[in-house]
Order: C-alpha cells, then structure tokens, then sequence
C-alpha cells in the first residue's frame, strides 16, 4: 500500500518547525515498513528525541528511542508505516487493531520535514488502512504538551474524547478519536 502527498502541504505536524517545503522537492510516498528499515527508523527516532525541547522527563525520552531489537519487538501485533522523500525514510506511525479499534503509536516526523504534509500522509495511510481492517474507530493519546500534534489532530477531524492527567511518568495525555 503506497500512497502519494504534494509536498507543499502546510500540516501541523508533532513538533513542526516551520520550515517551507524546498521547491522541487519530490512527493511523499508512505508504504508498509520492512524489517530492513528498522536501524533507519531507530535512528529516526533518535533524532526525533534528541530535538524535543526540554521538560519531558528523561525516562519518557529514553522509552521514545528504541534499539533494533526493541523496534522489532514493538512490530509484534503493530502494523507501521513509514513515509519517504526522495528515498529518504521522513516519517513513521503504527497501527493497532485492539477490541474493534485501531490505536496509533510511535507517530514521528524528522524535524527537517516538518510542516510538508509528512504527519498528514501518514495519518491518512493509518486512517485508510484502519478502515480495511473493519475498526470502527482511531485513537491515538499523545502528551498534552504537545500542542503542534494535537492541533494537527483535530485539523484531521479527530475530537478530544478525554484526558488522563498525570498518565505517563507524570505527564498529562489528551485522548482523541476518530470514526473511520
């Protein structure tokens, strides 16, 4: 499952920075990850981390960047995608299919393409692929400090259906959900 995204796209992407889209610069392509992808995906997670600004806790931090082996451990039972410019692996999202619903995880964009449309394709591909898999809905839990992801989900027609206050080493996290 391929899907393509112009690359003008003004999205507000987890995190975004701002930055215009290069002219020139060719379509987003999202597809299935393969196992082959994982150092790269590790490594973009590594990057993804090392740019958020401060506050988050450390442990948190460390959780949001996995080994190889720990990726391929999330891999059990999750479905990711990652999304690519000019071969260049951008951006990665799971999905998972729990009780009729399909849970987002792991959503990452690099900090150089944010603001493109790279969150958007890959929310669009998990939102398409939750739709083949018979869930009724998609949720996804991100940090209420993160206010660029939550701006992008409700633009993506996602409703806050709840908060859980101090869920996640002490962080609050906003509950959003989507019929597909």
């Amino acid at each position: 499952m391929a899907t393509e995204h112009a690359s003008d796209r003004d999205d507000h992407g987890p995190g975004a920075s701002g930055k215009s889209a290069e002219k020139g610069a060719g379509p987003i392509s999202v597809e299935r990850v393969t196992h082959q992808e994982v150092p790269a995906i590790c490594a973009l997670y590594k990057k993804v981390v090392d740019t958020q600004p401060g506050g988050l806790p450390v442990e948190l931090l460390k959780g949001w960047q996995p080994t190889p082996l720990e990726f391929t451990s999330w891999m059990e039972g999750v479905t990711y995608f990652v999304a690519r410019r000019d071969s260049k692996l951008i951006g990665s999202v799971g999905c998972e299919i729990r009780h009729g619903a399909c849970h987002l995880v792991h959503l990452v964009v690099d900090p150089e393409f944010r603001r493109q449309g790279v969150a958007t394709a890959l929310l669009s591909t998990a939102l398409d692929w939750a739709r083949k898999s018979n869930a009724a809905v998609v949720w996804v839990d991100p940090l209420a400090k993160l206010t660029p992801a939550v701006a992008l989900l409700k633009h993506l027609g996602f409703s806050e259906a709840g908060v859980l206050h101090k869920h996640m080493w002490a962080e609050d996290v906003r509950v959003f959900e989507r019929t597909v």
